[in-house]
């Protein structure tokens, strides 16, 4: 059936209700419209869905979800596990209550309790819930920091982490094969809840995660001593995060937080940006005007969903510097590892986590306080998969995971990245710091000084449509069959092809096993211990360039940094 059969199906089918069909009758003259609805299936990947809110089979609605819940409730009945029910949650985004909903009545058409959070929830707390509740899955209902338009459909598997090899496949497998959407379950929220298949959970689970969060505090004294003076700045960007982050920084004994005011509700349009993204400067434009009216140590944003944190930290003089992933990432590795080992000493088996386009930096913390290096393909999933085999195993014990996308976690009350935990350690950072007469910039600046100057940055292009996904394999293929032998100057070392599993040695022309999963990446080791990563993007129509120098000061670095982006830039004209 080509997409004119497909969209000429949705129109004629009973199944499809009056708004699904007079959305495609609006969209009849438009034969690239209707293309792009119906070419194809929106794909359930690795990550579940994510898409375009719409009608279509390209498209997030109703039937697309539902779609997916049924192929997910095919797998867990195989499984065996249907008694152990499935943890609901979702963020602000448009029709995230609906597809919320629509999931957990096709589940308990399916046999399958739901327990559906009451209202909107953070990421980390869904990834609790899951363990928390002994459920076998988790679906989160989220399309992150994407733009309005979007939403997606996250799922999770009993450990609390996004589902990872065999799961990831076999629920992709199970999704692909309902073909027919007419055959998929659904039931009645009354039939649903007096048959005891969905049950709504709220404060029990928000109070026994926040007493997680607080377990993780390694100075109290701290946060006694100055919590009262430090003055935080933060915008959940019309998001989840507000109640939380809110409530754990209260708790704890921080008085003087401000919340951005136009920020603050939670808002599926996202009015006051273009997209909802901690990384991008529009997101602190209005938590920085803030700051400066009250002075604030610190501007703390996090995305819709809370699983990411972005950072804007003041210096001696009052000026505002933007923490990167990587830098904020660093900056707390180092005080939760520094602080633990001083406070209660580290175990002889202890890891520090990073994907592998994080900066190096964190290679040079694990190796200073003698802990060992974990990397892993980039995604939180794989870090929550270490922490699970660490517990199955009885060997080794996670000390802090972090990527570049600004997302980390402390402890394994979750096992996925957590804003919420972050934005609490950073403050409590803060505080420690401000009792030695030290500013996070401070600190910052004694982490250069002791394990080097790193910089990390990336370049991305984002290319639309068929078209453009088929030219983001072009690049990766031409780079795959041409590996570059130098890059910006340095010389290229190795050359990883996470598909082809091989590590070749560019001199020797020795090749290695990467030893970890496939995946549509490459990664090149340059001297001088830079280095340059390309991968498309598992959530948006792009594809990556994560690179990262090491330099003789912060100035050296930056110039360094700003080379190695021209060229990365000359690189992808040269492909395009």
């Amino acid at each position: 059936m080509d997409y004119k059969e497909r969209y000429e199906e949705w129109l004629a089918n009973p199944y499809f209700d009056e708004d699904t069909k007079a959305e495609l009758r609006s969209i009849a003259e438009d034969d690239n419209e209707i293309k792009e609805r119906f070419y194809t299936d929106l794909e359930f990947g690795t990550a579940g869905l994510r898409g375009i809110i719409g009608a279509g089979t390209n498209r997030m609605n109703i039937y697309t979800v539902r779609k997916a819940t049924q192929g997910l409730a095919n797998y867990i009945m195989k499984s065996g596990n249907a008694g152990k029910g499935v943890a609901i949650a979702y963020d602000s985004r448009r029709m995230s209550p609906e597809f919320a909903d629509e999931a957990a009545l096709c589940l308990a058409a399916n046999g399958i309790k739901s327990y559906v959070f009451e209202s909107l929830r953070p990421t980390p707390e869904l990834s609790y819930a899951v363990r928390k509740l002994g459920c076998i899955a988790g679906i989160n209902i989220t399309a992150s920091h994407n733009p309005p338009e979007y939403n997606g459909y996250k799922v999770y598997w009993e450990d609390g982490a996004q589902i990872t090899p065999p799961h990831d496949k076999g629920i992709m497998d199970e999704v692909k094969a309902v073909e027919d959407y007419t055959t998929m379950k659904t039931m009645s929220l009354e039939e649903a809840k007096a048959a005891g298949l969905y049950e709504v959970i709220g404060a029990d689970v928000d109070d026994a995660y926040i007493a997680e969060l607080k377990k993780q505090v390694l100075h109290q004294d701290a946060i006694d001593a100055v919590g009262k003076d430090l003055k935080i700045v933060y915008s959940p960007l019309h998001g989840t995060g507000n109640i939380p982050a809110r409530r754990i920084l209260k708790e704890l004994g921080f008085e003087n937080v401000y919340v951005v005011k136009e920020q603050e509700l939670p808002d599926g349009e996202f009015p006051t940006v273009s997209y909802p993204n901690p990384e991008a400067a529009e997101a602190f434009e209005l938590g920085l005007k803030l700051a400066k009216e009250v002075d604030a140590d610190i501007v703390l944003a996090t995305d819709p969903d809370a699983d990411r944190l972005g950072v804007r930290v003041k210096d001696k003089d009052g000026v505002y510097h933007d923490l990167t992933g990587n830098m904020s990432g660093c900056l707390l590795a180092d005080y939760e590892i520094g602080e633990r080992k001083e406070l209660k000493g580290l175990p002889e088996d202890g890891y520090l986590i990073k994907t592998i386009v994080t900066s190096n930096m964190a290679d040079a913390i694990a190796k200073y306080y003698d802990a060992g290096l974990i990397e892993v393909l980039t995604g939180f999933k794989f870090i929550g998969q270490q922490i699970l085999g660490f517990e199955t195993s009885g060997k080794g014990e996670y000390l802090f995971g972090f990527e570049e996308s600004y997302g980390c976690l402390i402890g394994t009350h979750a096992r996925d990245k957590d804003a919420i935990v972050a934005t609490m350690a950073l403050c409590e950072a803060a505080a420690y710091y401000k009792t030695l007469g030290m500013n996070l910039w401070d600190a910052m600046i004694a982490l250069y000084d002791r394990y080097g100057y790193y910089k990390d940055d990336i370049q991305a292009i984002t290319l639309k449509g068929i078209e453009g996904l088929a030219k983001i394999q072009e690049i990766l293929e031409t780079l795959r069959k041409n590996p570059p032998m130098e890059i910006a100057g340095y010389k290229v070392l190795k050359a990883r092809d996470y598909k082809a599993d091989t590590i070749k040695d560019m001199e020797t022309g020795e090749v290695t096993g990467t030893g970890l999963p496939n995946s549509n990446v490459l990664y090149y080791d340059l001297t001088d211990d830079a280095w340059l990563c390309v991968r498309p993007s598992g959530t948006e129509p792009k594809v990556k360039f994560y690179y990262g120098v090491k330099g003789t000061s912060l100035e050296d670095a930056d110039a360094k940094s700003e080379q190695m982006g021209k060229e990365v830039l000359a690189m992808i004209d040269k492909m395009m």
